[in-house]
């Protein structure tokens, strides 16, 4: 067998920021670690690339493990190999975000891997370079929710424009607008009335939408604005 001379082995990991939304806020699907490394501290969820996997199959699996969920949405953020990142063994890791609807998760297997959702405001000290993976990945994610529907995977499968809102003013920490920003998601197209009424909604029984996935598919790498041209405040992180 052909080998790659004077070459030592470093271990490939893949690491996996889960965003969701609560109708409020903004959470992170975090692990709190009863293992060593650093035992009893927070982390991302993670493990090991397998010999006979690809990236995106480790990814998949990996959230598959935590979540119960398959095809959700995620994608490669980038590659993190300092070499003093991890403190056992040089260890690179490729790091994925993913997007699911909060509801929809196996709660028996968050509980099997010790995880919570957590608050992006709320959200503690992580290992290793994790605090990083995280900041990069909330700056990615309000990037693509600006340009690209990615935001309505965070959603039921029927929603009202209010529950939107409060979505987008999630991700971006900030107030919007409301009558710029319903004419703005009218006008893409993307909604389609189911005619119902929302008979929980606080707004006097909201229209409740749900998602042209045939459109969202064709036209999901258009770029749309999705934000009104001004917030009342600044976005923060």
């Amino acid at each position: 067998m052909t080998s790659y001379p004077n070459i030592s082995g470093i271990l490939l990991a893949i690491d996996c920021i889960i965003f969701g939304f609560d109708g409020k806020d903004i959470k992170l699907l975090l692990i709190k670690r009863n293992f060593e490394p650093q035992k009893g501290s927070w982390s991302l969820m993670g493990g090991f690339l397998e010999a006979n996997e690809n990236l995106e199959d480790g990814a998949t699996r990996i959230l598959h493990d935590l979540t119960g969920l398959k095809n959700i949405y995620v994608e490669q953020l980038g590659v993190y190999g300092n070499v003093q990142r991890d403190p056992v063994t040089r260890t690179v890791s490729v790091v994925f975000f993913a997007l699911i609807n909060i509801d929809d998760h196996s709660e028996e297997a968050v509980k099997l891997h010790n995880a919570s959702w957590i608050s992006l405001d709320q959200r503690p000290s992580l290992i290793f370079d994790h605090n990083e993976m995280v900041y990069k990945a909330i700056e990615h994610l309000r990037y693509k929710a600006a340009l690209h529907p990615i935001g309505f995977e965070l959603l039921p499968e029927q929603f009202t424009i209010p529950q939107l809102q409060k979505l987008y003013e999630a991700i971006y920490n900030t107030p919007i607008d409301r009558r710029n920003f319903s004419r703005k998601l009218l006008s893409t197209g993307l909604l389609i009335d189911t005619g119902i009424k929302n008979a929980h909604s606080a707004t006097k029984k909201a229209a409740l939408y749900k998602l042209d996935t045939a459109r969202y598919k064709e036209k999901f790498n258009s770029f749309w604005n999705f934000m009104p041209d001004s917030m009342e405040n600044g976005v923060r992180i």
